[in-house]
């Protein structure tokens, strides 16, 4: 069953490694161009729901921006965020950035009027955090495997995301997890509303995690969600 996606990312963050062999090397929206390419192949029925990489917003106001991004939105059920290592400006007010208002407005129920009169509402979006390497190839400025207890674990420095982000992830209500003697906490199974993924894990099999990303809004009661930025 095909998938309405959106995809939310910063567009010129090009400390990313480069996929397109180009002298200028890529940014972010080299990723997402990979994700739409397979979303619109003959192998996939899923839905791309975001701008194509030729179309030009910039002579645009912010507000006719935004109308037109809430309108995709709107229609989608699936919201991927591509994490990059500068996804977000420490200078500027959260509010005032793209990205989580973007996640804002996928996680809300919002009510309309479709074209008969009818009111309708929304569901809160599935959600999916894709991490990009940086230019060195590397994903360590998110994400790295740590020795803590006997199995080792998986870090995540959420620090570093939107508070959105944050509020979203590790917020499964009854978790099961525990503490290390190093002072680490891990926590087991689907624990975040919006999980994580490699890059080089997600394009190898995006169903995989689409499918997911699906399962855990299924089970949207189980998590504190936050819809606000």
């Amino acid at each position: 069953m095909g998938h309405k996606i959106f995809v939310s990312y910063k567009f010129a963050d090009d400390d990313v490694y480069n996929i397109t062999n180009s002298m200028e090397g890529s940014t972010v929206r080299d990723y997402v161009d990979k994700i739409e390419e397979t979303l619109k192949s003959d192998e996939s029925d899923h839905i791309y729901k975001g701008e194509s990489d030729g179309e030009d917003l910039s002579y645009l106001s912010d507000d006719t921006i935004w109308q037109k991004l809430r309108n995709r939105i709107y229609d989608s059920t699936l919201t991927i965020v591509m994490i990059s290592p500068n996804m977000r400006n420490r200078y500027k007010k959260e509010k005032q950035q793209w990205i989580p208002r973007e996640i804002s407005y996928c996680l809300k129920e919002v009510s309309r009027i479709d074209k008969n009169g009818t009111p309708v509402k929304s569901k809160t979006n599935a959600m999916l955090a894709v991490v990009v390497p940086d230019k060195n190839n590397d994903y360590s400025y998110y994400t790295y495997e740590k020795i803590c207890c006997t199995s080792g674990c998986r870090m995540l420095k959420t620090d570093t995301l939107f508070e959105i982000m944050r509020k979203n992830m590790f917020n499964l209500k009854d978790a099961n997890k525990k503490d290390c003697e190093d002072g680490s906490t891990i926590w087991y199974g689907d624990s975040c509303y919006i999980s994580s993924v490699k890059w080089e894990d997600f394009i190898k099999d995006m169903e995989k995690y689409i499918d997911k990303a699906y399962e855990i809004q299924d089970k949207i009661e189980d998590y504190d969600i936050h819809k606000d930025v």
